[in-house]
């Protein structure tokens, strides 16, 4: 059993201008992920969601100010990124980044020499690696070229989901995996996620504006987030409240407060 833990979170972003003070977007998360567990989190455009991706994954625009993320009680936040990623921890970001001159499969080896400490076989790897992409209906030729570079928004998706298949993690993280997904493209990404969480009994904090996905991926648990904090948690009819809804209700409670 593998637990994401996070405790009073405080996080500021700085600004592209130099001179000018930190943001401050987090203001207190308190969050437990588990493995098996599927926590949902939900709330409108500026409200910290991605702010908290990235301040777990430990990139360096986000400044932890107060606060712990621990997982299975190590400390997050003393380790560096690719540690981070050792320690099984995965984000599938929002818009990922092209990386021109390094083949997909290349990329994918190397990831996974890098996570597993040990080359995986080539023979096996390559077996893993077919089987991984025809399951989420990538072109195989697609391993020969550049990492992202000229992928379509759903083929820069599936790439990262089939990080997720081949890296197993043990939380994976997955900012908004399901914006500019056509209807097909979220029917195979969010199938590759189940079959991640069924095969590895993987832990997933899914950030998401809508809850279509949300119709493929079953969460056990949705949170609120306004504010740059959890306002309010429940189970997956908080989600069909939020459909029927919006965020209003939590919003203007937030801006009362």
């Amino acid at each position: 059993m593998t637990t994401l833990e996070i405790r009073d979170l405080h996080v500021n972003v700085a600004q592209s201008d130099s001179e000018a003070e930190p943001i401050n977007i987090l203001k207190g998360v308190d969050l437990t992920v588990k493995s098996g567990e599927t926590h949902a989190i939900m709330g409108p455009n500026g409200s910290g969601k991605s702010t908290l991706s990235y301040a777990i994954a430990g990139h360096p625009k986000y400044e932890v100010t107060q606060g712990t993320i621990t997982l299975d009680g190590e400390d997050v936040l003393e380790m560096s990124v690719d540690e981070r990623a050792r320690a099984g921890l995965f984000l599938a970001m929002q818009y990922p980044v092209e990386v021109p001159g390094v083949s997909m499969s290349n990329f994918l080896r190397t990831a996974a020499t890098a996570v597993r400490g040990e080359a995986p076989k080539l023979r096996h790897w390559v077996k893993e690696t077919k089987e991984a992409m025809s399951a989420l209906e990538i072109d195989p030729a697609f391993g020969e070229r550049s990492v992202n570079e000229g992928f379509s928004g759903g083929e820069k998706k599936r790439h990262e989901i089939l990080q997720l298949d081949l890296l197993k993690p043990r939380i994976a993280i997955l900012d908004e995996t399901d914006s500019g997904l056509d209807v097909d493209a979220l029917r195979v990404v969010s199938e590759g996620v189940n079959r991640y969480k069924e095969r590895e009994n993987g832990g997933i904090l899914l950030i998401t504006h809508y809850t279509r996905i949300l119709r493929y991926i079953k969460p056990d648990f949705v949170h609120v987030f306004v504010n740059g904090r959890v306002v309010e948690s429940a189970g997956p009819e908080l989600a069909d409240e939020l459909e029927e809804n919006g965020y209003v209700r939590f919003t203007s409670a937030a801006k009362a407060g």
